[in-house]
């Protein structure tokens, strides 16, 4: 996907309505000068963001371009090792990098839309 924002927040990441109550979405978006591919995740009203890097192995958590794989419980699990990531504050509960989290990007809804904070 192009990268649609910068940091100066001049158009938003994604519209909301694009982005189901619960679902993942890979984008990518320019932060701090870099495009970088970043993992959304819906929870009502409130969007959180991640670095789509796993702290283990510095590889991206998708197994394709824009798909995880969750867990019976709702967690994201690396394709490439098995970190379970629980989705509140994205720490790694299970799997080789237990107790690290994924790095987060602060993201605003807004206008129904999401935006860089």
């Amino acid at each position: 996907m192009k990268p649609l924002n910068d940091t100066k927040g001049t158009a938003p990441v994604v519209a909301l309505d694009a982005l189901a109550d619960g679902a993942l979405l890979e984008v990518e978006a320019v932060v701090d000068g870099d495009a970088e591919s970043l993992i959304l995740h819906r929870d009502g009203e409130a969007v959180r963001a991640w670095y789509n890097v796993c702290p283990h192995a510095g590889r991206r958590l998708d197994w394709a371009p824009g798909e995880f794989l969750r867990s019976k419980d709702g967690l994201v699990v690396c394709a490439a090792h098995g970190a379970s990531f629980e989705l509140g504050a994205g720490e790694c509960v299970a799997g080789p990098c237990r107790g690290e989290s994924l790095r987060a990007v602060p993201v605003e809804v807004r206008d129904g839309a999401v935006w860089l904070a």
